[in-house]
């Protein structure tokens, strides 16, 4: 696992965007998951702790701050090492969310890595 914490040596904080599943960023916006899990793409191997990433859903959104980016090998070992409430909030088991990950990246997206970007809510835009 490669761990990237937050240091004040970390250049200029940069903003990016990504959009979620509506029961995903629910969690996200009342505080209740703190960590988002991505493969390896290009966008998101460039998101460093610091920076701050707007979430959106259809007319919604909600910004957070990256306080700490882990990158595993597979989803299992990523399941094995981090808080799952923390990806899927109280309710989600290991096993759902395991399932629910790999409905959503198939075996050749996850050998581009696993990522866990920890967030931290800094304000809400729920459209309203």
């Amino acid at each position: 696992m490669k761990d990237t914490a937050m240091t004040t040596n970390d250049p200029q904080p940069r903003e990016h965007s990504l959009t979620i599943r509506k029961p995903y960023f629910d969690l996200i916006a009342s505080g209740a998951k703190t960590t988002e899990v991505r493969v390896g793409y290009p966008k998101i191997r460039k998101i460093t702790p610091g920076d701050t990433l707007t979430i959106t859903c259809a007319d919604e959104s909600v910004t957070t701050r990256i306080t700490a980016v882990k990158e595993y090998e597979s989803f299992t070992v990523m399941l094995d090492a981090e808080d799952t409430t923390a990806i899927g909030g109280p309710e989600a088991t290991r096993d759902e969310l395991a399932a629910a990950i790999r409905g959503i990246y198939p075996p050749e997206k996850e050998a581009l890595g696993v990522f866990a970007l920890h967030l931290a809510l800094v304000q809400a835009d729920t459209g309203g």
